[in-house]
C-alpha cells in the first residue's frame, strides 16, 4: 500500500489539506491531517519512507508484501487527479523519427499526464479498431499512461468511405478524428457523423475549409523562403506580412468549417468535439449551440490561450491553427472562465529540427502544458486551480466516458500528478523527454512543476 500525505489535495470538487491511501491501482480512502497521522502511528513497524533510492526502486517494482505501507511525504506541495490529453500525436507508426509511442508516453508522464487520447494521421493512416489496438498494446506493456488510439473519420483520409465507423466497439474506439486535415465533402462528413451517432462515439473535428487552406500556403511558403534566405529587419518585416495574410485566409477556414460542422452535427445527432478552438467566432458559435442544446464540446491548447501571434516573435511560430490575435486570445480565457470551452487539450505535436525549419506546423506541448495554464490562468486569477482540474482532468474523462478517473475520490483509479504550483522555472526543450525539441515557450520562465506523476498505483516520474 502506498500513503501520500501532507499533501494539498485539488479536484474539480476539492482545495483541502489532506492524504490519500492507495491499494493496488485504486484510491481506498481520501484522509484528513489528523487521521493520516493516526494511521502512520498504527501502522509505523510496517512502514518505508519513499524517498531517495527507495523512491526509484518503488518506480520500477512493486512490493511483494501487501502488508508493507509505503509512505510519501508531500511537505505541502499539490496532489491532483492526473492529467487527460484528448489530443496528442504520438506520430507511430511511419514518423517515428519525430515521436514514438515510448518517447510519447515518457514525455507525458513528465507532463503529469495518466491518459492520452493520440490522433490518427499516422503512415499508414489508423483507421481500424485492429490498428488503434496496436498502438494502445504497446503502452500497455510500458505501464506508463494509458493511450486511446483514435481512428480516421473517412478510410485512410480518403475523404470518401465512412463503412469502417460501423465496425468500431466505442469502448475501444471513443472518438475518431480526421486531425490534420478537414473532411472537405459536406455530405461524407454527415454521413460519418450520422454512423458516429449509432455507435455513440465522439466525432472530434480539425475545423479548416481545405480550400481556404490551400490558398494560404503560397504566403507561408515565400515567408519561410525569405526567412532562410535573410535574416534582416525588412526581410522579417515583409515575411510577417505575408504570415498575416495566411493567417487571415485560415482564420476563415476555421470559422467556416466550425460554422458547418456544428451544422451537420445537429442534422446527425452526434457528439460533436471541436479541435483546438482558436477565434472569437468559433467561441460565439459554440457559445450558441450549446444554448440551443446541442451535444456539443470543445477544447482549447495552452499556446493559443497564452500567446498573441500577431506579432514577432509569435508570428513565426508556425502552428495549424496560426496563434490568433489579442481579442482572439481573451476570447479563448473568457470561455474557459464561463465553461463555453470543456478542456485544454495540448495538442502535442512533434516534429524533427529539420522538419521545423521547413515550416511544419506544430509544437511539442505535453511537458510545459501545466505550467502554461497554471501560469496564464490561475497566477493571473482568471480561473482557480480547481476550475484548472476540472479542464485538464475531469471535463476530459467524462467527455471520454473514463469511469473512476478524473477525482480525487475513494475507487477513483490511482492516476495522480504531484505539483508545485508555485515554482518558477526555465523551460529547456532540450531535457524533454519527448523526441520534439521545439516550443515557443523555451527559455521562458514558468511558475508551476510537476515533481512526480503516479500511475495505476506507483510512481512513474519523480523529479
Amino acid at each position: 500500500m502506498l500513503l501520500i500525505y501532507n499533501a494539498r489535495l485539488v479536484d474539480k470538487n476539492t482545495d483541502k489539506k489532506g492524504a490519500v491511501l492507495i491499494s493496488g491501482k485504486k484510491i481506498v480512502s481520501v484522509l484528513a491531517p489528523a487521521d493520516a497521522k493516526e494511521y502512520i502511528e498504527k501502522n509505523k513497524f510496517f512502514i518505508f519512507s519513499l524517498t531517495g533510492e527507495l523512491l526509484k526502486k518503488q518506480i520500477t517494482s512493486t512490493a511483494k508484501n501487501a502488508s508493507v505501507l509505503f509512505v510519501y511525504d508531500a511537505k505541502g506541495l499539490t496532489l491532483m487527479p492526473s492529467f487527460v490529453d484528448m489530443h496528442s500525436h504520438f506520430r507511430d507508426p511511419g514518423f517515428t523519427q519525430k515521436e514514438d509511442i515510448g518517447s510519447g508516453c515518457k514525455a507525458a508522464a513528465a507532463g503529469g499526464y495518466g491518459t492520452v487520447v493520440c490522433m490518427p494521421n499516422t503512415s499508414p493512416v489508423i483507421s481500424s479498431e485492429e490498428q488503434a489496438e496496436l498502438n494502445d498494446k504497446k503502452a500497455e506493456e510500458l505501464n506508463i499512461v494509458q493511450l486511446i488510439q483514435s481512428v480516421s473519420i473517412t478510410k485512410n483520409f480518403d475523404g470518401k468511405d465512412v463503412s469502417h465507423i460501423s465496425k468500431l466497439n466505442e469502448k475501444k474506439v471513443p472518438l475518431i478524428s480526421e486531425d490534420g486535415h478537414e473532411v472537405e465533402s459536406a455530405s461524407v462528413m454527415l454521413s460519418g457523423m450520422k454512423e458516429a451517432a449509432k455507435k455513440k462515439i465522439i466525432v472530434s473535428c480539425h475545423c479548416e475549409d481545405p480550400t481556404l487552406a490551400v490558398s494560404a500556403k503560397p504566403f507561408r511558403k515565400e515567408a519561410l523562403e525569405l526567412l532562410a534566405k535573410s535574416n534582416t529587419k525588412d526581410s522579417k518585416k515583409k515575411a510577417a506580412e505575408l504570415l498575416s495574410k495566411a493567417n487571415t485566409l485560415l482564420e476563415l477556414a476555421e470559422d467556416t468549417a466550425t460554422f458547418r460542422n456544428i451544422r451537420l452535427a445537429e442534422d446527425a445527432h452526434c457528439h460533436l468535439h471541436l479541435c483546438h478552438v482558436s477565434t472569437a467566432s468559433c467561441i460565439e458559435a459554440v457559445r450558441l449551440a450549446k444554448k440551443n442544446g446541442d451535444n456539443l464540446t470543445c477544447e482549447i491548447t495552452p499556446h493559443h490561450l497564452a500567446l498573441d501571434g500577431t506579432k514577432a516573435p509569435n508570428i513565426f511560430n508556425i502552428v495549424n491553427p496560426p496563434l490568433r490575435s489579442e481579442k482572439d486570445r481573451l476570447s479563448l480565457l473568457e470561455a474557459l472562465k464561463d465553461g463555453t470551452a470543456d478542456v485544454i487539450a495540448t495538442d502535442h505535436a512533434p516534429h524533427t529540427v529539420e522538419d521545423k525549419a521547413s515550416g511544419s506546423p506544430g509544437f511539442t506541448g505535453l511537458e510545459t502544458s501545466f505550467a502554461v495554464c497554471n501560469t496564464e490562468l490561475v497566477c493571473k486569477k482568471i480561473i482557480t486551480i480547481k476550475k484548472l482540474s476540472a479542464l485538464l482532468s475531469s471535463n476530459p474523462a467524462e467527455i471520454l466516458g473514463l469511469k473512476n478517473r478524473g477525482l480525487i475520490k475513494e475507487n477513483y483509479a490511482a492516476d495522480l500528478v504531484l505539483v508545485d504550483s508555485n515554482a518558477k522555472w526555465k523551460v529547456d526543450s532540450g531535457k524533454f523527454f519527448s523526441k520534439g525539441k521545439y516550443s515557443p515557450f523555451n527559455g521562458k520562465t514558468l511558475t508551476g512543476k510537476v515533481k512526480a506523476t503516479i500511475f495505476n498505483g506507483k510512481f512513474i516520474f519523480a523529479e
